[in-house]
């Protein structure tokens, strides 16, 4: 086990490297024209990582029972600032979207610390009711109605697509342990005309869903991100046209150092660069996935699949959204993405694979 987490590890400081130089490559011209400082960014990214890394570690060192008796009064505290972030003047509204708080200058998204919270608190209750898991009213119902709860509040932020990540997961971890694959398959069926209503009725959506098909039709307005993310691919070709030597990033692909940076990444370095970055994350989920199958118990099992499946889900997600496969949807790229609470969150679930793991032995 102590081999398996520290591959996980020196995994983790790599796509962490990477994101240092790709941060400040992507960035590094928009900061000096916007704020005077090239490096402004990367010295905000080295502070995130450094919390990261803190807090990775603090969540090494909560004990195994205290992990256990954290899940509900954390997921509690989740809902909680779900509802107040929602408030005016209390949660930070950009972009039409109210889904940060500020606080001493730093932006936090609870919705973060909700995905956390509810894998540890899924765990646990499921984990207890593991002998009558296939029980409707018992654990199955209560369960997604809590699911629901969080993804609810999640679409009023609005944030549709993190709402449908944490489903994703949730389900995940109710199949893992073992609930009738009927009982799913009902709850994905009833589901589906709320979502058509979420996407095809409001506005917005329904036009980026339009520029997925079809960026080209409208390449200066909706389709302008992706078919700029589509530019930048396609330009770095096998080697990429030099670390530093993005066109798009002058001003042409906005959130090339957040949601976009994957593009950069293909631009830059190419399609090695690209290919590399998928390995990794390839070989995080192996890793990851072996020290859940360690797990000598249902709840360190199923906090592996869930974080896991989680960072997992967000990469595919902002992978295929840079390469057009997948409608554009604002989740970062874990462990590389410029971004506070997300990469600190991340760096804290990967503390808590190490915890869950350690404790099985």
């Amino acid at each position: 086990m102590d081999k398996i987490r520290r591959q996980l590890l020196i995994t983790v400081l790599i796509l962490l490297g990477i994101g240092l130089v790709m941060v400040y490559s992507a960035s590094a011209v928009y900061a000096d024209q916007k704020l005077g400082q090239s490096a402004y960014f990367l010295k905000h990214h080295i502070l995130h990582c450094l919390a990261g890394l803190i807090g990775m570690v603090g969540a090494m060192s909560i004990p195994r029972y205290r992990l256990k008796q954290l899940g509900r009064p954390a997921l509690l505290a989740a809902v909680f600032m779900l509802i107040l972030v929602l408030i005016p003047g209390i949660g930070r509204q950009i972009s039409g979207a109210r889904r940060w708080f500020r606080l001493a200058g730093v932006s936090f998204q609870p919705v973060e610390f909700a995905k956390i919270a509810l894998i540890i608190y899924l765990a646990d209750v499921i984990s207890r009711k593991q002998t009558r898991v296939n029980k409707l009213f018992y654990c199955f119902l209560p369960t997604v109605l809590v699911i629901g709860l969080v993804m609810g509040l999640v679409v009023l932020q609005p944030d549709l697509g993190t709402a449908m990540l944490i489903g994703m997961v949730g389900l995940l971890l109710l199949c893992v342990a073992g609930v009738p694959l009927k009982y799913l398959g009902f709850l994905i069926l009833s589901s589906l005309p709320i979502v058509y209503v979420l996407i095809f009725k409001v506005e917005y959506r329904r036009r980026r869903i339009m520029a997925f098909l079809n960026p080209w039709a409208d390449r200066k307005a909706t389709g302008f991100q992706l078919v700029q993310s589509l530019l930048a691919l396609g330009s770095g070709g096998l080697f990429g046209l030099g670390l530093g030597q993005s066109r798009q990033k002058l001003f042409y692909l906005p959130e090339a150092h957040t949601d976009f940076i994957f593009s950069i990444i293909g631009e830059e370095l190419g399609l090695i660069g690209t290919g590399g970055v998928i390995v990794l994350f390839g070989i995080f989920i192996w890793l990851g996935m072996r020290l859940a199958l360690k797990s000598e118990d249902l709840f360190g099992h199923l906090v592996c699949v869930g974080l896991v499946s989680m960072v997992a889900l967000e990469a595919v997600i902002n992978i295929g959204v840079s390469c057009g496969g997948l409608p554009t949807k604002g989740l970062p790229l874990p462990f590389i993405s410029y971004g506070s609470s997300s990469l600190f969150f991340h760096l804290v679930g990967v503390g808590l694979l190490f915890n869950v793991s350690r404790s099985s032995e």
